[in-house]
């Protein structure tokens, strides 16, 4: 069996110190995660400190904000409303999305107790869609699957309660406006650093290096 080579902290910090990053580049990869995750406070206040333009206008992004906020504190209605009033054509164009915004909109009935008007709302509104769309209904019977357990605790399917259904939820939605304007419709920042994660993991097969196996601290440790 071959042995790793071992790589020293000061052997790769040394290597580190040469690749030439421009300061400039990493300034606009977080502009760009800025712009598109909706922080327009901070974007300003990161285009005043670097220089960096917005490349959009912060109106559009403060809408998007309105528009998430209103997802994620589970006014779907007001969602709707204000993606209809930014661009009609989004919702009408897309109907998996609107399914997924009818959706939420059914799983915030339910959380709210609302079960009369849960069932009327899926009768009426839902199941007609998932007629026309049966690739629709699956998630529809998913989430009715709410309403057969008195408490949410124990159904298969309380993630749809959770508030990662909320967020990604808004995360579609956001993305759907975003194509919608011709930008970016995911930040590239991310992607960056699922390319660091599988870079170590490739590289760790042949050698025993540090690497960042916490991404938010950097701090570099040995791999094994």
């Amino acid at each position: 069996m071959s042995t790793k080579k071992v790589v020293t902290r000061e052997e790769w910090e040394q290597r580190l110190s040469k690749v030439n990053i421009d300061k400039q580049d990493i300034n606009r990869l977080v502009m760009n995660y800025l712009v598109i995750e909706g922080y327009k406070d901070a974007a300003e206040q990161f285009s005043a400190e670097s220089g960096i333009p917005t490349l959009l206008d912060l109106s559009s992004v403060q809408e998007r904000m309105d528009i998430r906020h209103a997802i994620q504190s589970g006014n779907v209605d007001n969602a709707i409303d204000l993606v209809n009033d930014l661009n009609p054509e989004i919702l009408d164009t897309d109907p998996h999305l609107f399914f997924r915004l009818q959706q939420q909109r059914l799983i915030e009935l339910i959380r709210n107790g609302h079960f009369e008007e849960a069932l009327e709302f899926a009768a009426e509104e839902m199941a007609p869609r998932g007629e026309e769309h049966p690739e629709f209904l699956e998630e529809l019977e998913r989430t009715m699957a709410l309403l057969a357990f008195h408490d949410t605790e124990d159904s298969p399917v309380k993630d749809l309660l959770h508030s990662g259904q909320r967020q990604s939820t808004a995360h579609e939605l956001n993305a759907a406006i975003l194509a919608s304007q011709s930008c970016d419709q995911t930040p590239k920042l991310p992607d960056l650093l699922k390319v660091v994660v599988w870079s170590q993991e490739q590289l760790s097969e042949h050698m025993n290096f540090p690497c960042m196996r916490d991404l938010v601290k950097a701090d570099l440790t040995h791999s094994e």
